[in-house]
């Protein structure tokens, strides 16, 4: 039962960080490149979607890592895991903080009610999410080294 816990949360957390490297990595930089307001738009979009699911998807990882942590704690790996865990939360108060208010905002954008300062708060988000995909890649990479 645990080798099941420990592949399910490896792979849900490997899924979630792909998906994450792929909104920082290709569909901003991709949404950044469109003419006109349609990127804003693809962004703003994006932030009310995946601003519904991730929240869900975070803090669904984080209880499997701590689950995890809790069911091997006479294992091997566990202390690998145990840091894992302390990334993950780390992601979560990244989100609450940094990302999050800002994607509050930019999901009530429109072409027509803009800041003056719209671009710079999209590179802010930007900046805050490369850091928080580097934290969660941490993390995956220590849970696929403790299932070793």
């Amino acid at each position: 039962m645990l080798n099941a816990l420990e592949v399910c949360t490896t792979v849900i957390v490997g899924v979630m960080v792909g998906v994450e490297f792929c909104v920082a990595f290709f569909v901003n930089p991709i949404l950044n490149g469109l003419p006109g307001d349609n990127g804003l738009r693809g962004r703003s979009h994006g932030a009310r979607l995946l601003g519904a699911v991730m929240p869900f998807w975070y803090v669904g990882s984080l209880a499997l890592a701590a689950i995890w942590t809790i069911a091997g704690w006479h294992h091997d790996g566990v202390g690998l895991v145990i840091v894992a865990a302390a990334l993950l939360v780390l992601s979560v108060v990244m989100s609450i903080l940094l990302l999050v208010p800002i994607n509050n905002r930019v999901k009530t954008w429109t072409a027509d009610g803009l800041p003056a300062d719209w671009k710079q708060q999209m590179n802010r988000w930007d900046r805050f999410h490369y850091v928080r995909v580097a934290v969660i890649t941490a993390a995956f990479a220590l849970l696929v080294t403790a299932l070793a």
